[in-house]
């Protein structure tokens, strides 16, 4: 039941369903002159007014219920429309989660027929993403014309008999929330990203890791108007910040640029569920130095998990290589994010562990960075968190001051690679406490750098190093050099309870190695049959 049109509704009818006070409907009547108007109804007769649900609800989906005002279970961003259907269809929440994980999997075969699997999804995710659009009216979503070619599908194989079939699958199972339909989203896309990565392509930025970097930018950048993600593959940095930033009851706008028509399409109907703007991400190049000379704005927030280890044309001298020329895309893209950022501004980038430690032109660019004082923490991760692929990563936080670094200047490093648990066989993930740890000790260090203390770090897990004393080391920014194990003292604790945290860090540590290990043996033989060996 989604098609509304032939269902009326009191005013009465209006506050019950979207939970709120009656007279709140009348208000919002006499304030906004696009509320619906009365479909039936005679008041000189003695007849109540009733409007037409479908309207109600398109209204109301405009309509964000505030944070004072969520129900147990609602999250930000829920929408009095989300109420208003699921009261109409008594749904319950996960109903479109299990369907879509049902289409996606074990009826996956029977429903796609001959068409590809990754086509299959990407189907999936244009009808899931148009339900949460139009709840009123997507069930004509088979109808249109152009549909296929608008999803970038063989319009061939897109038969308006095959979409139907979905579409009635999807109505029978309606999203409860707002937040169920994200959820359904990132379910399907992950399981598209995953057969991506099998075959050599692109991978997904792990949740966990998008939250961390979402989350440490939203609180130690609070305030920031726009957020920008110049190489933003599906979106999902982009809507982490977005959903970071609604946790705390505030909102801002994000963009970004994506180098592939199906990243783009895929980016930009990720965004809109969470009520970004989808014409503010658009279509970049794969590195920057081989994008446009033309001027770029700055923004107050970057965040970005750009492509590393691939070689930049020997052609290309930018003029934002402030700190040496770059023959691999990583080295390209730190340069680029430092250029954009505005006075004040922080960036957080994904690189590859070994960016921290690389000698020849990496040192160099590295040594520059540090000494302009951009460089603001350095955040080793666990392994393995990626799918297929057992890739050490490290978090890089940027901020430009908009001055010299000052003769005390220090960089955070943050040792986190102990951190996480086993997801799958292959796989490692934080937990919302590993990763409310790591973004905790970002943002304490932040905020107590800005109030003039001098904060030294968490002993295990983190450590504040002048910049001397990393010029002293090369200029290497391997977390791993700078955290000892016990902090300042080296001397091992006697107290119980310390070392009880001590045992509990090396479990950790230990299984933490085995995971990276079991990740690197899935690497290989993902590249072993690749070969065919």
């Amino acid at each position: 039941m989604s098609d509304f049109g032939t269902v009326l509704v009191s005013r009465s009818d209006i506050a019950r369903l979207a939970g709120v006070q009656r007279p709140a409907i009348t208000n919002w009547e006499r304030r906004h002159g696009d509320f619906p108007a009365p479909a039936a109804g005679d008041p000189a007769a003695g007849e109540p007014e009733k409007f037409r649900a479908d309207e109600v609800l398109a209204w109301l989906s405009g309509r964000k219920i505030p944070a004072n005002a969520l129900r147990p279970g609602e999250s930000a961003g829920t929408t009095y429309g989300d109420r208003f259907r699921a009261g109409l269809t008594g749904s319950r929440p996960g109903g479109l989660v299990a369907a879509v994980r049902q289409l996606a999997g074990p009826e996956a075969d029977r429903f796609r027929g001959r068409l590809p699997l990754t086509d299959y999804l990407i189907l999936l995710l244009t009808l899931v993403s148009r339900q949460a659009e139009d709840p009123a009216g997507w069930r004509h979503t088979a109808d249109r014309p152009g549909f296929a070619r608008e999803a970038g599908l063989p319009e061939q194989e897109i038969t308006p008999q095959r979409t139907a079939t979905l579409v009635e699958f999807l109505d029978r199972n309606p999203p409860g929330s707002a937040k169920e339909s994200r959820e359904a989203y990132s379910y399907l896309l992950t399981r598209l990203r995953d057969i991506d990565a099998r075959e050599g392509g692109a991978y997904l930025t792990p949740p966990s890791v998008t939250r961390v970097m979402a989350r440490a930018l939203a609180r130690a950048a609070a305030g920031a108007s726009h957020a920008h993600d110049p190489f933003c593959r599906v979106g999902e940095l982009l809507t982490a910040y977005l959903d970071a930033v609604a946790e705390h009851g505030g909102t801002a706008t994000v963009s970004g640029e994506t180098p592939t028509e199906r990243e783009l399409r895929l980016a930009r109907m990720n965004v809109r569920l969470y009520g970004g703007d989808p014409a503010q991400v658009v279509a970049g190049p794969g590195t920057p130095a081989a994008g446009s000379a033309a001027p770029v704005p700055r923004f107050d927030v970057i965040l970005t998990n750009p492509p590393f280890g691939i070689r930049v044309p020997d052609d290309r001298q930018p003029p934002y290589w402030t700190y040496g020329p770059a023959r691999r895309t990583e080295w390209d893209w730190i340069q680029y994010v430092a250029a954009r950022l505005a006075p004040g501004g922080r960036a957080a980038v994904l690189m590859p562990a070994g960016a921290a430690f690389n000698e020849g032109a990496a040192a160099a660019i590295r040594a520059g960075l540090v000494e302009a004082g951009l460089v603001e923490c350095v955040m080793a991760l666990p392994a393995g968190l990626f799918a297929l692929t057992g890739v050490k990563t490290h978090i890089w936080f940027l901020h430009d001051s908009g001055s010299p670094p000052a003769a005390d200047a220090e960089v955070l490093f943050v040792a986190g690679e102990h951190l996480g648990h086993r997801a799958t066989r292959t796989q490692w993930a934080l937990s919302d406490e590993d990763s409310a740890r790591l973004v905790d000790e970002y943002v304490r260090w932040c905020e107590a750098r800005a109030a003039g203390s001098t904060p030294a770090g968490t002993p295990g897990l983190s450590r504040a190093v002048s910049l001397r004393d990393i010029a002293g080391q090369a200029h290497r920014l391997d977390p791993a050099l700078h955290v000892r194990a016990l902090g300042a003292d080296t001397a091992a604790p006697t107290d119980p309870a310390a070392v009880r945290r001590r045992l509990a860090e090396l479990g950790h540590r230990i299984r933490a190695l085995q995971a990276r290990a079991e990740a690197s043996d899935a690497e290989a033989a993902r590249l072993l049959r690749r070969y065919g060996l």
